[in-house]
């Protein structure tokens, strides 16, 4: 964005012909850079009554008193504390050169003095001033403009709102983020800019649910907040890391929350229809036949399939945790709500991402068998089933079926061999203080999956496959086939601990 006109600005104009008395190094950092709202001209002693803040002012320099070096010095700090800029003195009108007890006084107060030579009017100074600031109004406006239209180039791409906020981003040279009603990160530009400071401060704003903005200082710097939605329906907030906005800055803010109401409106509606409709359609599946389903939706999760029921406290999270998911690659999922929970429809093969749904959003899942469409309702009645064995976590209806069926078969004689079974393990993890048989209960309980296995254990997937081959040897037996795992997992269910 363009900067305000500043004292080196004017300095610049080489058509004044204005030159700067002592170097700037001797003044403090910035006094050339502060804005600068005026030049105005005075000779009298104390002009301060009728000046304004962030003002060069230019004198000829009537007032002064040869060898009055207490008087020029209070004159110099009455336009400092008055908040003056700088003093332009013009030479050889009354004086010839500037009095030495002023140039010490501003050098001594920090006042930045210029000499203005005697073929420069005060009026040509002023008048460039003045051009510096129409054209930088100018400019702001004209920035404005061009800011608006691209912003609304931004609104018709794919996931308009987000693509907005990115170019607000981008036109502001600001990091730009958005948070949910609920106070969580759903946008942010430039990636990772977001700080927990201000995450902190929109959830404040949104807990007292009225409209408002507010500046926020923290170890990230300087943010502005502000809401989006009316007071008592908040929709969000939007951060900007500036502490201050101009004018146009905020004109264009401005349309933006008003944008990004409409948008999260309009998409709040689209939600509540596209539940309705869906609602309809897990009606129209349950009764084993997908045939409706498909030509409203076009297309439905490769069969086989799983259903999976969510259900808990953050239940409402799971659509919107999924459609976070959707650009990153996220597998096909038919997900409609019910009295029992949020159900998901997903093809078999792309079940393992159910771990995470439950585990990031913190929701119990219950997942059935892999199903084909026409045993839609089978696959639903079981994932209800395995929702009410999970108590938390997730839970697969065939593990919940399994233990009923080890529980009908856990006698003392079958315990007893059991324990025989693992017996060598548990000498060898005692002597060595080891956790083979720990490992190879998590690994059996994923599936023999390396990767999330590995992760629940806190170990290198390679840490876990070692253990699983020195695991098989004290057993003496191999594991890569069904049968042995199958008796080795009945052994560890059935065994007492």
């Amino acid at each position: 964005m363009d900067q305000d006109p500043t004292l080196r600005t004017l300095l610049g104009r080489r058509d004044l012909h204005l030159s700067l008395v002592g170097a700037e190094t001797a003044l403090p950092q910035g006094a050339l850079d502060r804005p600068l709202r005026w030049v105005h001209n005075s000779d009298l002693t104390d002009p301060t009554p009728f000046l304004v803040d962030e003002l060069a002012l230019l004198t000829t320099g009537t007032q002064f008193v040869d060898g009055d070096a207490r008087g020029t010095d209070a004159y110099v700090r009455r336009l400092v504390d008055r908040g003056v800029v700088a003093l332009g003195f013009g030479t050889d009108v009354h004086r010839s050169g500037i009095p030495g007890e002023l140039a010490s006084a501003c050098a001594r107060e920090a006042l930045p003095l210029f000499e203005v030579p005697y073929g420069t009017p005060f009026l040509a100074v002023a008048r460039a001033h003045a051009e510096a600031i129409a054209a930088q109004a100018y400019a702001r406006r004209t920035w404005a403009l061009e800011t608006q239209r691209a912003l609304s180039v931004a609104a018709l791409r794919p996931r308009g709102l987000e693509s907005t906020l990115t170019e607000l981003s981008r036109r502001l040279s600001s990091p730009v983020a958005m948070y949910d009603a609920a106070g969580q990160l759903v946008h942010e530009h430039p990636a990772g800019s977001a700080s927990g400071d201000v995450e902190e401060a929109a959830g404040d704003l949104l807990a007292r649910g009225g409209s408002a903005n507010r500046v926020v200082e923290g170890p990230s710097g300087a943010h502005t907040l502000l809401t989006v939605g009316r007071a008592g329906h908040l929709r969000g907030v939007i951060s900007i890391g500036t502490g201050s906005l101009d004018p146009e800055t905020r004109a264009v803010v401005t349309s933006v929350i008003a944008m990004a109401g409409l948008s999260l409106e309009q998409s709040e509606q689209l939600a509540r229809s596209r539940r309705r409709l869906h609602r309809q359609l897990l009606s129209s599946l349950l009764t084993d036949d997908p045939a409706l389903a498909r030509r409203v939706l076009g297309a439905l999760p490769p069969a086989p399939v799983v259903v999976a029921i969510a259900a808990g406290e953050r239940e409402g999270a799971v659509a919107e945790w999924w459609e976070r998911r959707r650009g990153d690659g996220a597998p096909a999922v038919f997900l409609a709500d019910s009295e029992d929970g949020t159900v998901l429809c997903l093809s078999a093969a792309e079940a393992g991402v159910l771990d995470d749904l439950s585990a990031q959003v913190g929701v119990a899942v219950g997942v059935s068998a892999p199903e084909e469409y026409a045993g839609f309702s089978r696959a639903h009645a079981q994932a209800l089933t395995a929702l009410r064995r999970a108590g938390s976590g997730i839970a697969r209806y065939a593990d919940t079926a399994e233990s009923s069926v080890l529980a009908a078969f856990a006698t003392d004689e079958a315990r007893l061999i059991a324990e025989s079974r693992l017996a060598p393990l548990r000498r060898h993890d005692a002597r060595d203080h080891a956790e083979l048989e720990r490992s190879l209960r998590v690994w059996l309980e994923h599936d023999t999956r390396l990767e999330p296995a590995s992760a629940a254990l806190g170990v290198h997937r390679h840490t876990l496959r070692t253990r699983i081959a020195q695991a098989a040897a004290i057993l003496g037996t191999d594991l890569g086939s069904f049968p042995a795992r199958a008796e080795l997992w009945a052994a560890l269910r059935t065994a007492g601990d």
